[in-house]
């Protein structure tokens, strides 16, 4: 297919003061030692019962998960019950490493997952109606990606140009992610075939951002701007406007650094308070999934530099939301990856209520 111009963004280095709120540290305290009931409202359960999940994607309405150390894609029924499509072959679970992220395009799935010795992205042919998906033999899209314990990215995203986003850890090797002709501590940009765009902003490469320690998730609003979640170390965990080309800083720097040779993150937080992960946006806000800091952020667009909180120690850890065929946000819960602490019917999705 034709390749498309990305979309540059004139506000990624725009400088942000940091917001902090300091009420939902003392919440937070107050309900680690012992797993929150249930909110009462505000969400609508839509599935329970699942192991380690990771990404969901969505084919023609009907929810997939991929379950991180089962190696499975599920399907989501209307009725809340779940069916194993697939078992992905060749998943080598260890750590963060897994089966992760999900994307759906033009009737393929395409997986992001730990192998061996490599993290790959490969695609599927989607098959059957709903209730009976299954999928056809695997294409590999881009393999030879380093993978470690830790840092392994993972997410994966259509952007609105058409092109396949992939975030890459830096897989314990922190230098490799200023290293432009390394495929960790990044940002790729394919096509949906794996080839290369001819307007990548390196030459021959699939690098579209570097300077990344552990990016997590990555959307884009109405007008084409990307944003991506990042986990930083011990100091700031970021959310960043993407830029082609751009520089992030890591291990340089982490978090706002206020030095031209890098581009700022739009606002920061604090580890304990956050380790975002997936991100949606809607007509009006970024929304970001925290694992560690057991809460969805909402920052809107309107201002990059502020953002509220929701569910803060109620719902455990959060690893994914997405906006859901009908643009409701479903919100993916981890609590049963080893880190957390499993409620009952835990993992599960939820969907936001209107508010």
């Amino acid at each position: 297919m034709p390749a498309h111009r990305p979309i540059r963004s004139s506000t990624a280095r725009r400088r942000a003061s940091i917001a902090l709120a300091t009420s939902s540290v003392a919440l937070l305290t107050a309900c680690a030692s012992q797993p929150a009931p249930m909110p009462e409202v505000g969400t609508d359960s839509v599935v329970e019962g699942l192991d380690a999940p990771w990404s969901i994607a969505f084919h023609d309405g009907v929810a997939l998960v991929s379950e991180r150390d089962s190696a499975r894609v599920l399907e989501i029924a209307d009725d809340g019950e779940s069916r194993e499509v697939a078992v992905i072959d060749g998943v080598v679970p260890a750590g963060e490493g897994g089966l992760l992220g999900l994307a759906v395009r033009d009737g393929e799935l395409f997986t992001y997952f730990t192998a061996q010795d490599e993290n790959r992205v490969e695609r599927r042919e989607i098959t059957g109606e709903a209730g009976d998906l299954a999928l056809g033999e695997p294409m590999t899209v881009i393999d030879g990606i380093p993978a470690a314990g830790n840092h392994n990215g993972g997410r994966i995203a259509f952007g609105p140009d058409g092109m396949l986003y992939i975030t890459t850890g830096d897989a314990g090797d922190r230098d490799s992610a200023q290293d432009v002709d390394a495929l960790s501590g990044k940002i790729l940009r394919l096509t949906p075939e794996g080839d290369l765009p001819d307007d990548n902003p390196f030459d021959e490469s699939p690098v579209f951002s570097y300077g990344h320690r552990n990016p997590q998730g990555i959307a884009w609003d109405a007008e084409g701007t990307m944003y991506a979640s990042e986990f930083g170390q011990d100091t700031w965990d970021e959310l960043n406007v993407i830029e082609a080309g751009g520089n992030y800083g890591w291990p340089e720097v982490e978090g706002i650094a206020d030095d031209d040779e890098f581009i700022d993150p739009v606002q920061q937080w604090s580890p304990d308070e956050a380790s975002p992960s997936g991100i949606a946006v809607t007509g009006s806000d970024i929304l970001i999934a925290n694992l560690r800091g057991e809460r969805l952020r909402v920052v809107p667009l309107d201002d990059l530099t502020t953002s509220t909180e929701r569910f803060a120690g109620e719902l455990g850890r959060l690893r994914d939301v997405v906006t859901g065929p009908d643009g409701t946000p479903w919100i993916l819960t981890n609590n049963t990856d080893g880190r957390g602490s499993p409620r009952p019917g835990d993992d599960r999705i939820l969907r936001l209520d209107g508010d």
